[in-house]
């Protein structure tokens, strides 16, 4: 009735511990980077050097949030579509947020309109 048994490299794929690892790689939503791009210039403050980040946190990608290893691949990532696309997105109409939702599926205030003379 059975069938073939799995192999051990089957066993090991499943094991990847991928969720406990996805916290690493988040990136910031559409909504805090479009926030922080609404700020003045005077307001952002420079990257503080931290040896965790690739090219000490210093070559940073404030619309894609993303660091990179140094000036040059960083440029070269101001070039690519995604990039373009992302900056495009940002620069357009403000996101949605959770008010937005809320009055679309019906649960916030009512708008009945302006009110009426009564005799």
């Amino acid at each position: 009735m059975g069938g073939k048994c799995p192999s051990r490299k089957v066993k090991k794929r499943r094991f990847s511990h991928k969720q406990a690892r996805r916290t690493k790689f988040e990136l910031m939503g559409d909504d805090a980077v479009y926030d922080q791009l609404q700020k003045p210039d005077g307001v952002r403050k420079p990257m503080p050097f931290d040896e965790d980040l690739p090219g000490m946190g210093q070559h940073y990608c404030l619309h894609c949030d993303r660091f990179f290893a140094n000036v040059t691949v960083r440029d070269e990532h101001f070039k690519t579509k995604k990039h373009r696309r992302r900056v495009k997105m940002l620069n357009g109409p403000k996101p949605h947020t959770q008010l937005d939702a809320e009055l679309a599926g019906g649960m916030g205030m009512p708008d009945n309109g302006p009110k009426l003379m009564s005799m």
